[in-house]
């Protein structure tokens, strides 16, 4: 245990966790394209931020080998995925593996776009702002798509779906 990190604060960052757990999120895969290959991780932690121009935000851990790339190449897209794609977003999760190795995309807008997703925004990054240990990137949509999928979303600790109402 470091000096920042008391029995205290493990504590709430467990609450925290728990507590988070209980909040559904959609489910996507944030892509870049770098020197002719293709770049990914999940994330959960995605929303709009701006209609008037549309502006979007996704966080990326500090550690994270994509954010160093969009940072260099300033561009990157969000894949919203679909209920059926959580084999996919359990590979791109995953550390050391090919995780394009067996997934259809195509390079829409600068960003790898993977085929069956239930959203896709292309963005040019506007900005990145500290968020403890990560960054939140905030991308100006360059162009965006909707397809009539179910979403899939992660709810404490499992993937699903929304599912509306009577």
């Amino acid at each position: 245990m470091t000096m920042t990190e008391t029995a205290p604060t493990l504590l709430l960052q467990d609450a925290f966790r728990m507590a988070m757990g209980n909040v559904a999120t959609p489910v996507s895969i944030v892509t870049a394209y770098e020197d002719g290959m293709p770049h990914g991780t999940t994330v959960s932690a995605f929303a709009s931020l701006s209609m008037n121009p549309p502006m979007i935000l996704v966080s990326l851990d500090r550690r994270s080998e994509l954010l160093e790339i969009v940072r260099r190449v300033g561009t990157f897209g969000v894949n919203v995925l679909g209920a059926h794609q959580s084999a996919t977003a359990s590979v791109f999760a995953r550390k050391g593996v090919d995780r394009f190795a067996d997934v259809d995309w195509a390079l829409d807008a600068g960003a790898p776009r993977l085929d069956g997703s239930s959203g896709w925004v292309a963005c040019e990054l506007h900005t990145l702002v500290d968020g403890g240990d990560h960054e939140i990137a905030i991308g100006t949509v360059l162009r965006a798509e909707h397809a009539d999928v179910a979403p899939l979303t992660y709810h404490q600790r499992l993937f699903g779906t929304h599912l509306a109402h009577d």
